[in-house]
This record gives structure tokens, sequence and C-alpha cells, in this order.
């Protein structure tokens, strides 16, 4: 099993194809097998790398004691080092975007351009689970909820609490999907779920209008009205940004409608063939 080496652990990785980087950080509570349809769709003419983010999938629990999106960025930037990668596109979904933009602040001229999908920035003021005993923190509430429930159970409350709140079907369409993403979430340990929701909680994005290289940032057209006016904002911020909202899909697009998610991301990469540049547009699929 191929890993790297991180503080307190290792990731687990998958690489495949050849050709420009595409380097694919899924969302929380998730694995990389969620990349599974763009990983086939990109392989043929890009270098493809998946990895599980610390806390998840094959890489695990590690002994850091809290998590941070500046410690996923230095993991990101050990994996990029190890595996000798330079210029890559960086593909986000929800935290796995928070992940990407926290890097492009932090090395706004080290990616060739990155999409942001599921486009997530901050959970004010989405909602947290309803049975959470008001007088405890967020984290506190979440930290004995896990621990009574497990992990499962305690994500579907809060899907249960998004949906009751902000109205629709979110996180997918897809019910094979949506019990998928509740199945790999029960498989993150109590402790893991527990210090990935204090993550969440208490980012606070950083401002990358400086960042020149293209960001294409994409919604699905059932997405929480919050995030897609977060992704907007986003797209608005930079200088080369695009917001593109697609049809048929919620919070995971690129597995609700990958058809749609693969040929806009294919529009984006063509575009970094093409010039160093775009403008900030609005558009459907």
């Amino acid at each position: 099993m191929p890993t790297v080496s991180v503080e307190g652990g290792s990731l687990f990785y998958e690489r495949q194809g050849n050709g420009p980087p595409i380097v694919f950080i899924h969302g929380g509570w998730q694995d990389s097998t969620v990349w599974a349809s763009q990983v086939e769709h990109f392989a043929e003419q890009y270098d493809v790398i998946t990895y599980d983010i610390r806390g998840h999938g094959q890489s695990g629990p590690t002994e850091t004691t809290q998590y941070s999106v500046e410690l996923f960025v230095d993991d990101l930037e050990t994996l990029l080092l190890e595996l000798d990668i330079d210029q890559p596109i960086l593909v986000g979904i929800s935290v796995g975007g928070l992940v990407a933009r926290a890097f492009l602040d932090r090395h706004p001229e080290q990616a060739r351009g990155a999409v942001i999908a599921g486009p997530f920035q901050s959970m004010t003021p989405l909602s947290f689970p309803t049975d959470l005993n008001p007088f405890l923190s967020p984290v506190q509430g979440v930290s004995q909820m896990v621990s009574t429930i497990g992990s499962a159970a305690t994500f579907r409350s809060l899907l249960a609490s998004m949906q009751a709140t902000n109205g629709g079907t979110w996180l997918s369409l897809d019910s094979d999907v949506r019990e998928e993403a509740i199945a790999t979430a029960g498989n993150v340990s109590n402790a893991e779920y527990t210090k990935l929701f204090r993550v969440i909680y208490e980012h606070d994005p950083p401002d990358i209008s400086h960042v020149e290289v293209p960001l294409l940032v994409v919604a699905g057209d059932h997405e929480v009205g919050q995030i897609k006016r977060q992704g907007r904002t986003l797209a608005e911020s930079v200088p080369n940004g695009q917001y593109r909202e697609l049809i048929d899909a919620a919070h995971l697009v690129n597995q609700d409608n990958s058809t749609a998610f693969n040929s806009a991301c294919t529009d984006f990469f063509e575009l970094l063939e093409a010039t160093d540049g775009g403008s900030s547009a609005v558009t459907e699929s």
C-alpha cells in the first residue's frame, strides 16, 4: 500500500496515468474513492493523484491530538514533495476545497490552477445537529454525540439538521451515494470524527484575492443556498475566478452528475492549456 509519512502517521495515496499532475482532495468524513469517476475519466491524459486525508480511509487515525486546515496543507506539501509533483492542478470538494484554498494562499504560484467543488467555506450560519445540548459548544456536543451513538449516526443527524434548516435534499440527490457517504463516515473513528468537526467549526478561510492562478468554483443546483453564495463570493474574490452551477446535483456534485462535472473540469483544464488567466463568469450546465 503506497503511503507517505507525515507528522504522527502516514497518508495513503494512489497514482494513475501520465501527463500534467492533478491532485484530488476529498471532503470531510469521506475518502479518496469518491473520485472514482474522475480518475477513470482523466487518467488517460493526466497524472492523477488521490489520497486519504489523515484520519480518513486507509490513512486512518494519527497521533496528532488536534487537526487544522493548515495541518492538512502541511500534509499536502509533504505529499507533493515526496512524489516530486510540481505545479499540480488541485481539485478539492467541501473540506478538500478548504485545503485547496489554504494551499493557494500559502503558495499562490505553486499550483497551475484549482477547482473547488461543493464550495463550503464557513459553517456559520449553517446548522448543527438539533439534538445537541444547548449549553455545550458544538464541538463538545458533537464529541458527546459521537461517543454515544457513533460516527455514522452523528453524520446522519448533521445531514438531517442541514436539510431541516436549509430545505431540499442536501449532500446528494442519489440515495445510494448518500447512504455510501454515511457508511464511509461511520468508518471514521469517534476521536477522528470530533477532531475533524473542530477543523470545520473553527476554520477561518484566508483571503486569496492575491492569487492569480485560474480558479473554477463548482456547485450543484440543489446545493444549499448559503454554500452557493459562498462559492460565488469566492470566485469573485480572485482575479481569474469562474463560478459554474451544474444541474441535477447537490453537495457531492462530482458524484451526482459526474458527466457534467468532468466536462466542466475538462473545459477548465483546456483553459489552463490555452491561457494563463480567465474572467469571472456564472454559467450553468
